[in-house]
């Protein structure tokens, strides 16, 4: 079934009024329609912005090897969409690279010379770094405890800095399992369960309300039955905390109560 405009989310909708990427005709109004032009990140991670400034919020990045489809250029910015997770915004365009070249390995190492998961050809790496794309680790939460102490930045969402929901797409990623960007995306994934039979691997997100800010909630790791593993501005950095903690502090800043997803049987 083709989407109809209206449930075309706008932070992975490559479209403005003037432009709009050829696939989207006869669904979005613009001005014009044209077809993007593939590159991909040339350095180990690159931040992608809401707006043509580079001083404009960051909302995202792309690892090395990463596809970025561009629809337009000003300047040394160049305007698309990460392929990876979807999202749309505003690059440097020293970053990139012509073309998508179909990798052969991801990065599997979190101390390797390029971050985890970035794309990459047999021979970049040491072996010892890289697994074939298309083999996958089994647990998700282990994949971020090799992440503790990782620093927190809004934005990030890498093995060298990450916000809450970047830690958690990664370390999906690495399991070979769908990893949005957003919180509010990631509390959609799997199915609910009752807080009292939380379980190690299972998603926690509290909900913020819409504000200027891309941020949409705050997503954790349950660890096991009473701690979760996040990226938290808290304490600056991948920590275990105390799930009640957590609960406590992002309740008395606005957020929602959390809500419980298991993403494996």
């Amino acid at each position: 079934m083709t989407p109809d405009a209206a449930s075309l989310d706008p932070r992975t909708t490559l479209a403005r009024p003037d432009l709009a990427e050829q696939a989207l005709e006869g669904l979005v109004r613009a001005d014009a329609y044209l077809p993007v032009r593939p590159m991909h990140a040339a350095v180990p991670v690159a931040d992608i912005h809401a707006g043509r400034d580079p001083a404009s919020e960051r909302i995202d990045q792309i690892l090395f090897g990463e596809a970025f489809d561009v629809l337009d250029q000003q300047g040394d910015r160049l305007w698309g969409r990460a392929r990876r997770d979807g999202l749309v915004g505003w690059i440097s365009a020293s970053a990139l690279r012509p073309g998508a070249p179909r990798p052969t390995h991801r990065v599997s190492a979190v101390d390797a010379r390029l971050p985890l998961n970035a794309l990459v050809f047999a021979g970049d790496l040491p072996a010892a770094d890289l697994s074939p794309v298309g083999a996958f680790e089994s647990d998700p939460v282990a994949v971020a405890e090799r992440l503790l102490g990782v620093p927190h930045s809004l934005g990030a969402r890498s093995s060298t800095a990450t916000d809450c929901s970047g830690l958690i797409q990664q370390a999906l990623y690495a399991c070979g399992l769908a990893g949005p960007r957003h919180a509010d995306q990631q509390a959609e994934l799997g199915h609910a369960v009752d807080p009292a039979d939380a379980r190690r691997g299972d998603l926690v997100v509290w909900l913020a309300e819409p504000g200027e800010h891309s941020w949409t909630g705050h997503s954790a790791f349950m660890l096991d039955d009473d701690r979760v593993i996040h990226a938290t501005g808290h304490h600056g950095a991948v920590v275990i905390e105390a799930f009640a903690e957590a609960d406590a502090r992002c309740r008395a800043g606005g957020f929602h109560a959390p809500v419980f997803r298991r993403l494996q049987a």
